[in-house]
């Protein structure tokens, strides 16, 4: 076999020089984009307890935006509670939050056919939706680190893989 050539060579250094530069200045980009803090509310839970988003701090903390109408929501609800199992242990919270159109009886109904084993809330209002930036979409899904910062908003089903690894990442710290 025969020795790259002097071209060759250059155009897999300038190739490889290109990704780090890439690399490097998207890291230098996120540790200059200051961290967005999550909205300080409170959840009810359909227990009726009070969950202030200050007693959830040292948590790392799923928030999901969520209707029985949505059928995303329905879709996705299987893997949020396999999350919810998979995380739990290590310091995970989640709050699955109803929006204010769904009846609550409908959203008691799901929870408790479904074993739901995180808290459901109800947003009757809609405060906790407008405080998180106006929810108008579900599912929406917010996870938050341990000093209450937003790490990652997904609009839509999130990719449970992406999540899975930012949970381990914010777990471990």
């Amino acid at each position: 076999m025969l020795a790259p050539s002097a071209p060759r060579k250059f155009a897999l250094f300038s190739v490889i020089a290109a990704a780090l530069v890439i690399v490097l200045a998207v890291l230098f980009y996120q540790s200059l984009v200051p961290k967005q803090a999550a909205p300080d509310v409170t959840f009810t839970n359909l227990k009726g307890e009070k969950i202030s988003s200050q007693s959830l701090r040292g948590k790392v903390v799923l928030v999901n935006f969520w209707a029985t109408s949505c059928s995303t929501c329905v879709a996705e609800m299987p893997s949020m509670m396999a999350t919810y199992d998979k995380f739990h242990d290590k310091g995970l919270e989640f709050v699955a939050v109803a929006m204010s159109y769904d009846r609550p009886d409908y959203v008691v109904n799901y929870a408790e056919t479904r074993k739901l084993p995180f808290h459901v809330a109800l947003d009757l209002k809609g405060q906790i939706a407008d405080a998180f930036g106006d929810v108008k979409l579900t599912p929406t899904t917010f996870l938050i680190d341990k000093d209450g910062n937003i790490i990652k908003r997904f609009i839509g089903q999130p990719s449970f893989p992406e999540l899975h690894a930012l949970l381990a990442k914010a777990l471990a710290v």
